[in-house]
């Protein structure tokens, strides 16, 4: 089973801006979710996906691979769904098919790596 590990974050937030690279205990809030991406055990390439050169630049620096997501993927009012759509699309044509995407959301910094992966498990 191949597993990717994802995490979506857009430069542009109405309710705290630059929230995403904005520091949380000293570091910024994406890194937590690169760090679990790269913790959790039978993640092939972790991979962000982003509109924002300051996002891209943290995922480099973390060994993340980065997806420039498209303008119309990065507004408030669109569908997360669609930046998935993208990026499944863009990992596939780089490095071929891949059967589990796993979503790891850079505003949620408290998950345990336990909760991870029984999501993961019960995907198998």
């Amino acid at each position: 089973m191949t597993l990717h590990a994802f995490v979506f974050a857009r430069g542009g937030s109405k309710g705290v801006p630059g929230k995403n690279s904005r520091a949380l205990a000293g570091r910024p809030l994406i890194t937590y979710s690169l760090e679990m991406g790269f913790l959790v055990p039978g993640v092939s390439r972790v991979f962000v996906s982003t509109d924002d050169p300051e996002i891209a630049g943290i995922g480099r620096s973390w060994g993340a691979e980065i997806i420039d997501r498209p303008p119309e993927l990065a507004r408030d009012d669109s569908p997360e769904w669609l930046a998935w759509q993208h990026a499944a699309a863009w990992v596939a044509s780089r490095y071929g098919p891949f059967e589990r995407l796993l979503s790891l959301p850079a505003t949620s910094p408290m998950r345990s790596i336990e909760d991870v992966e029984s999501c993961v498990a019960a995907l198998k």
